[in-house]
């Protein structure tokens, strides 16, 4: 499997919720991405594991942060459409390509 692309809405996620951790106490922002990676290395062993929850997108919680991937794969390539906290309303990430 490739490595995962971030499409920028979802890099821009990211980058703010790591801005929003590191604000929170030095350090926590590293943490979270060390969650992404660990889920982000789960997903490309086994991108089917997770489900689909809308339409051809599936859906992996981050663990101790309340995120989730939400990603699609096409053939080899994982695409990451957001990083979406699990306290928006679900709906806000379907109008993404």
């Amino acid at each position: 499997m490739k490595p995962p692309i971030f499409r920028p809405v979802a890099a821009a996620d990211l980058d703010d919720a790591f801005r929003w951790y590191e604000r929170q106490r030095v350090g926590l922002g590293e943490e979270f991405l060390g969650a992404v990676r660990r889920t982000l290395d789960s997903i490309a062993e086994k991108p089917e594991l997770y489900p689909i929850i809308h339409r051809d997108t599936r859906r992996a919680y981050l663990k101790r942060f309340p995120y989730g991937l939400y990603y699609r794969v096409l053939g080899e390539q994982v695409i990451i459409v957001a990083c979406y906290h699990g306290k928006r309303d679900p709906r806000g990430w379907r109008k993404r390509k």
